[in-house]
């Protein structure tokens, strides 16, 4: 028997749909039952990193196009959540991204959503597929 699931969503290249996304990632979580942990917690932070990847992919990789889409895959196993955000622009070096500047004379939103990212997920990639790029997020429910 198969434990995974698997939730394919598109949405127009707008944040009007960031809560949407951000609310699904919450119910997913609320719903496992073999997650021990801090379940509002995980859900919580599945709200923060949808949501910021989403942001990333509407502004900077599709420049706020909205004819362009989103894809948004989420795949629950026994062990892990998996979160791909799809996006069509050109891609960039996600190692050369420098976590944010928290002075506060220099409070710059540059890398912001992508130090937040990799400070709620186990591993963070950004890679080329299909046409475009995919940014994989993964969270151990161990």
């Amino acid at each position: 028997m198969k434990n995974t699931i698997d939730i394919e969503i598109v949405v127009p290249n707008q944040t009007r749909y960031l809560s949407m996304i951000g609310k699904i990632g919450e119910n997913v979580v609320r719903e496992l039952d073999r997650f021990k942990g801090d379940r509002e917690a995980l859900a919580h932070h599945l709200n923060v990193v949808l949501t910021e990847a989403m942001v990333n992919a509407i502004k900077h990789a599709n420049a706020a196009d909205p004819s362009k889409e989103i894809l948004i895959r989420i795949s629950v196993s026994d062990r892990e959540i998996c979160i791909k955000v799809y996006d069509s622009g050109q891609g960039f070096d996600l190692t050369s991204v420098p976590d944010p500047s928290f002075e506060a004379d220099q409070l710059g939103e540059k890398g912001r959503g992508i130090f937040i990212i990799r400070s709620l997920m186990d591993s963070v990639e950004y890679k080329k597929a299909d046409g475009g790029n995919v940014l994989e997020m993964k969270k151990s429910l161990g």
